[in-house]
């Protein structure tokens, strides 16, 4: 995707004792994806192939705090970073228990690029990334072919279910962290963070972690489009 690439918001933290939880105890995200049809907006199915064209936006919610920094790998090779930016919003502190609606701009992200599926990668962060911060910004790497470059294809059982085309393997998923980009690699000894548990409830993706997120945590969303 070129000009305003999708974005995906999540948010992630460290988590207080006073921080309430959406379900036993563990820390979790939810979140939804929503297509303009006809000047209202949908929510789809996450792995929901999109037209070129298409414009997107996020509906999400998490019962933790934070700082979310967001990079997205198109399928034309580039790199970059979506989040916090003018266009979307620089204000990326995400508090507990509070839906957003992403861009907080106001606007939608138009799917754009060759066919094939966006890498949007998020690292999410306990304290604020400033000039006299522990944690550094993470500068884009040169330009490399895009991870999923192939087309996506249809579930046909999905298809036959409810008429629509869905890319299984498109969607949240756990970031491999033999395969991030260089500048998003664990570095210092920091770690990607616990695996995460994906499931989907209706046409939004939940993720959760058993475990508290005490540090900087990275995963990935794969965006499908033709």
């Amino acid at each position: 995707m070129k000009r305003l690439p999708v974005l995906v918001l999540l948010a992630a933290g460290c988590l207080s004792a006073q921080s309430k939880t959406l379900s036993n105890g563990a820390q979790r995200i939810e979140l939804t994806i929503e297509r303009r049809v006809n000047n209202a907006w949908r929510a789809v199915d996450p792995g929901l192939i999109f037209d070129s064209g298409d414009r997107v936006r996020f509906r999400y919610k998490t019962n933790f705090g934070g700082f979310l920094y967001v990079m997205n790998h198109g399928t034309a090779g580039t790199y970059m970073q979506l989040f916090p930016s003018a266009e979307t919003g620089t204000a990326n502190r995400v508090d507990p228990d509070r839906e957003y609606i992403v861009p907080a701009t106001d606007g939608a992200f138009r799917v754009a690029g060759p066919p094939g599926h966006d890498v949007i990668y998020f690292t999410v962060m306990p304290v604020e990334v400033t000039s006299g911060s522990s944690y550094k910004p993470l500068p884009p790497p040169p330009p490399t072919p895009a991870r999923h470059s192939l087309t996506p294809r249809c579930d046909d059982a999905i298809m036959r279910a409810r008429g629509e085309c869905v890319d299984s393997s498109a969607g949240a998923a756990n970031a491999d962290p033999d395969k991030l980009p260089a500048n998003l690699k664990p570095r210092g000894g920091q770690a990607t963070g616990p695996e995460l548990i994906i499931r989907k409830q209706r046409n939004a993706a939940l993720l959760s972690s058993p475990a508290p997120l005490g540090g900087p945590v990275t995963f990935e969303f794969r965006l499908a489009h033709k």
